[in-house]
């Protein structure tokens, strides 16, 4: 079997001042060829660490990816490192050097002495172009294994992967079959009711399902053969099970919601007392839903002394219906204030409006809170415009009450 291991290096990666997306993004990158990660190890700016990381994993694996350190200052290392670790000199590539002096007379600079040090390889090491950045890669062998050092930003990184690296595999290894992830967003289950639900499916050896929690969802993610004839079976049985809970499949629930507002050309208003805000700012990460979107009311949770006595399922209905009719769209969507715990939240369309009365079965700090009853809004809105039963049965949520409001006969 391939064992391939990645290394990230840097302190600001080790103390998690920033977060690894290289290491997830090639996760996923080579598990879809057929390459699946067996070991991902962090190192610090440390010249012996990154050595002897690279010493032992040369023994186990075939290949060996390190990410990071190859910059112009003194804490990147990872060069002095490989040269170490293989017993060999470091070395100027004149190819590599002309190629800065170039890209640095096109930018109308002169190239700082600090940067002669991204030309220098291991001796016997082949480069690798970046024609991004000013650090090139490289390979080399090391006892059993390939190593691949690759620099540390995402953009150089990911393209250095997709155009030099991955090619590279796909020749030395002919025989690796390609894998495909589908997954399944659900919201309102926990992990193990969702294990429990799909603990009698007979998967196919070739087969395995997991999970990723990450709130406010639950993503279930079936793994296997790419192109096989056995998956789409296998993900009715999945959402047969799921089905009132799976909000999308194969993209975040935001991204189906704004592609239905695009395709029946709706526009909404939302306003939020509970959730502050939480809502209109998520929904500005889809370019569609933007689009949809003309006005985001953010509101106190101080209410007004008319309006603190009356239900406040009704009043959330009321929100609704005003942020729809005030700005002229088709769809209003409010959250009212948090009260003992409780917080009702309503969807206003002129075929209907719906409000549910709702409290946490579990206790959620503020943003969290916000995080939970914003999806809840937009499931709500999902189920509308997919034409489901707007409220739905989550596990996490504890309906108190809940209303419909037939439109006016005109």
């Amino acid at each position: 079997m391939l064992k391939i291991a990645m290394i990230s290096t840097g302190e600001e990666v080790l103390y998690g001042d920033i977060v690894d997306t290289n290491a997830a993004w090639l996760s996923r990158i080579l598990y879809q060829y057929g390459f699946s990660i067996t070991h991902r190890s962090t190192i610090g700016d440390n010249v012996d660490a990154i050595q002897q990381e690279i010493s032992s994993l040369s023994h186990d694996y075939d290949i060996v990816i390190v990410n990071g350190g190859l910059g112009p200052t003194t804490d990147d290392l990872s060069t002095t490192a490989a040269a170490k670790a293989a017993g060999v000199g470091i070395i100027l590539s004149p190819l590599w050097l002309e190629r800065m002096q170039v890209r640095f007379a096109e930018l109308g600079r002169d190239m700082p002495q600090s940067n002669l040090k991204q030309a220098m390889l291991p001796e016997g090491a082949s480069l690798i172009d970046n024609p991004i950045g000013t650090a090139c890669g490289y390979h080399m062998k090391l006892n059993r294994a390939t190593l691949f050092f690759t620099p540390g930003v995402p953009s150089e990184f990911t393209l250095m992967v997709e155009e030099q690296i991955l090619p590279r595999l796909q020749q030395w290894y002919t025989k690796v079959e390609a894998k495909e992830c589908s997954r399944l967003f659900t919201f309102g289950l926990s992990e193990s009711g969702i294990n429990d639900q799909l603990a009698d499916i007979a998967l196919p050896i070739e087969y395995e399902i997991g999970y990723r929690s990450s709130l406010p969802f639950i993503e279930v993610k079936l793994f296997g053969p790419k192109n096989d004839d056995k998956r789409m079976g296998l993900l009715e049985v999945i959402y047969g099970k799921l089905s009132d809970n799976v909000v999308s499949v194969d993209e975040p629930m935001l991204n189906n919601v704004g592609e239905l507002l695009s395709e029946l050309s709706l526009k909404i208003t939302i306003a939020e007392q509970a959730t502050g805000g939480w809502l209109t700012s998520w929904v500005h990460e889809n370019e569609k839903f933007r689009t949809a979107l003309k006005q985001g009311w953010v509101l106190s949770q101080q209410v007004e002394q008319n309006l603190a006595d009356q239900d406040p399922l009704a009043a959330s209905l009321a929100l609704a219906a005003a942020t729809r009719e005030r700005t002229q769209t088709d769809i209003g969507l409010a959250s009212g204030p948090i009260n003992d715990g409780t917080v009702a939240v309503a969807l206003s369309t002129a075929y209907g409006e719906w409000g549910q009365l709702v409290s946490l079965r579990r206790d959620y700090d503020y943003n969290d809170l916000r995080c939970v009853v914003s999806a809840l809004m937009l499931d709500m809105l999902r189920r509308c415009l997919e034409r489901e039963p707007i409220f739905g049965h989550y596990e996490s949520i504890k309906r108190l009450s809940e209303i419909y409001v037939p439109p006016t006969e005109i």
